[in-house]
């Protein structure tokens, strides 16, 4: 299967900003997982099997999965402002379960904050998606009690929640509070008037603005990256790009578009590189080179070169794997958790959901 990719760069989500709706045009390409070596490559995995087939428009909100990212760093602004168990001793343990559906819920609990207060807000909210797998509209009575407790919790909370807002976020987030509270009125009456189709859309207004409380509570970035890393262009906030994929010799599709989340709170440098390679048009034009229902690949440019060449020293330019773990308060830098003794930890963002997209990385087969 060939498609020739082109993108929309969206203004970084930086921590004392907004996301902007501008855009400026550049083309780009997703890549190629388990290559030879560290290379611009990336991978849109697809829990579906069914990569193509029935996407005429879509957008698709991905992860930047911090645990198993790994690709090249180019040259944009340097900085783009944007208890551990161990477990038996050769053994490390992969996520289990079902794969995870929703990329927005992922990328809010992976802000780097603290506010119990607001946690406690989204959690109900976030609940109603299981309670609407109950057919029809028994599925109301569970979701009410959702609503009520997210209502609830974000009274008694509310002047704790508006405490842990940055001070130059502050009236944003007041703002986003109050369309909170009237949108939680609105969900109320709804289920009220048993309307269950508008259930689902209602919770994802409502989510996005817990969101973007959220957002608004992180002051500046969280950490340091290593030194030896900072010269290396470095997205310190959330950037989106919109990958327009243009499909060919398939009569059921002629263009998608995923829409790529890249998270530099909890990968910093890996996001930071593919936001430069787009900014570079590394990925113009470049087709994909495999789509087999379980992931969407390319990155593998034509001719000898395998990654990105650097200008500035003719070299394939490569970065660390870069690994955020829960609990910790920075990532981890050129080791993976089992060489780390972290056998069972739990990356930050996981790999196990779907529309993943990841940095190709170098493995070895035993």
């Amino acid at each position: 299967m060939a498609a020739i990719i082109s993108c929309n760069f969206v203004t970084p989500r930086l921590p004392t900003n907004r996301i902007q709706t501008t855009h400026y045009k550049c083309n780009n390409n997703n890549g190629r997982v388990l290559s030879r070596r560290l290379l611009p490559k990336c991978c849109v995995k697809n829990h579906n099997h069914n990569p193509f087939q029935k996407l005429k428009e879509c957008a698709i909100s991905i992860a930047l999965a911090a645990g198993l990212i790994t690709g090249v760093p180019a040259i944009a602004d340097a900085n783009i402002n944007a208890n551990i168990n161990m477990a038996m001793p050769d053994v490390s343990v992969l996520i289990s379960g079902p794969p995870i559906k929703d990329p927005g819920a992922l990328l809010r609990y992976a802000l780097p904050i603290d506010n119990k207060a607001v946690r406690e807000v989204q959690k109900p909210l976030e609940d109603i998606t299981d309670s609407l797998k109950i057919a029809g509209v028994k599925a109301l009575d569970p979701v009410e009690r959702n609503v009520r407790q997210a209502s609830r919790t974000l009274k008694q909370g509310k002047s704790l929640i508006v405490e842990g807002l940055a001070e130059s976020k502050k009236e944003h987030g007041m703002e986003l509070l109050q369309k909170l509270e009237a949108g939680m009125d609105e969900l109320q009456q709804i289920v009220e008037d048993r309307d269950r189709d508008a259930v689902a859309p209602k919770q994802k207004e409502l989510l996005n603005y817990v969101g973007g409380v959220e957002e608004d509570m992180v002051d500046g970035f969280p950490y340091e990256v290593p030194e030896e890393y900072q010269s290396m262009p470095l997205l310190k906030g959330r950037a989106t790009v919109d990958m327009k994929v243009k499909v060919k010799d398939n009569p059921n599709v002629d263009e998608c578009v995923f829409r790529i989340v890249l998270d530099g709170y909890n990968a910093p440098v890996t996001a930071g590189n593919f936001v430069d390679l787009v900014q570079r048009h590394f990925y113009d034009g470049m087709e994909i080179q495999r789509a087999d229902g379980f992931v969407v690949q390319t990155g593998d440019p034509e001719g000898p070169a395998e990654g990105f060449i650097d200008p500035s020293t003719e070299k394939t330019r490569t970065i660390p794997l870069e690994i955020m773990v829960e609990g910790e308060k920075s990532p981890f830098y050129g080791a993976t958790l089992e060489e780390l003794g972290l056998y069972k930890a739990q990356t930050k963002l996981p790999f196990n959901a779907f529309g993943t997209m990841a940095m190709a990385r170098d493995c070895l087969v035993m």
